[in-house]
């Protein structure tokens, strides 16, 4: 590690300590360990709060452990007690809930990009596949987002009765089914369009429209109507 970094804050010119650079030049301007470093609040023996925050996303594969790990996971690093785990991980959820956050109570899917724009940072870093759906009214209003299954999207864990239990329950017109690829790559496989396909016939079935179903990459994605997959 660059020996800049075991210095304590008190040290670094005024300029690059993380609290007073936020202050003048705004958060925008701090790095994820600056910014990481001001959660921490204090560091441990012989390294300060930015020489761990460092340390943290060196050896963890940067802030994307904080999607997927626990408490307890990061109790165990060494400098992180149960106190700066809770902190870290507050703040990863708060980040989640504010990237979520709309203006408007009433959110409405005009596109494939609005449904992926509002799963994408909830779903793009998770390390097991995630099915969820989105529940429109008549006006493609979203009523609610449901998780159906987490793992493979194997016939059992997105069966149509588990997905349109709750489309039935909650009186949507329309559903959008929605799924993150744990490699980053939302290409379709074949099981991904079978599935779709299964699902479409059954909701004409039912009444309930599948307009689209989205595959949430690694900040991309790709829309199986758009592709004329089903």
């Amino acid at each position: 590690m660059d020996t800049k970094y075991n210095v304590t804050i008190s040290e670094l010119p005024e300029c690059e300590r993380p609290r007073e650079k936020m202050y003048k030049m705004g958060p925008k301007a701090l790095s994820n360990a600056e910014l990481l470093a001001i959660i921490l609040r204090t560091g441990i023996k012989n390294q300060s709060a930015l020489a761990l925050a460092y340390r943290i996303l060196s050896k963890h594969n940067g802030l994307k452990f904080l999607v997927n790990t626990t408490v307890e996971e990061l109790s165990q690093i060494d400098g992180i007690g149960l106190a700066k785990a809770t902190q870290l991980m507050a703040a990863a959820e708060l980040g989640r809930r504010i990237s979520q956050y709309k203006a408007d109570d009433d959110i409405y899917i005009r596109c494939p990009k609005d449904a992926a724009e509002l799963l994408m940072e909830d779903m793009r870093y998770l390390n097991k596949e995630h099915m969820k759906v989105i529940l429109l009214n008549i006006k493609c209003k979203v009523i609610s987002i449901e998780e159906i299954s987490v793992g493979s999207l194997s016939s059992s864990l997105a069966h149509p009765r588990e997905i349109f239990i709750p489309a039935i329950k909650k009186s949507s017109a329309a559903i959008i089914m929605a799924h993150n690829h744990p490699s980053g790559d939302p290409h379709p496989s074949k099981d991904d369009v079978d599935l779709t396909k299964r699902i479409y016939e059954a909701g004409k079935i039912l009444g309930i429209e599948l307009y689209d179903h989205i595959i949430i990459g690694n900040g991309d994605f790709v829309s199986l109507k758009e592709k004329n997959l089903f």
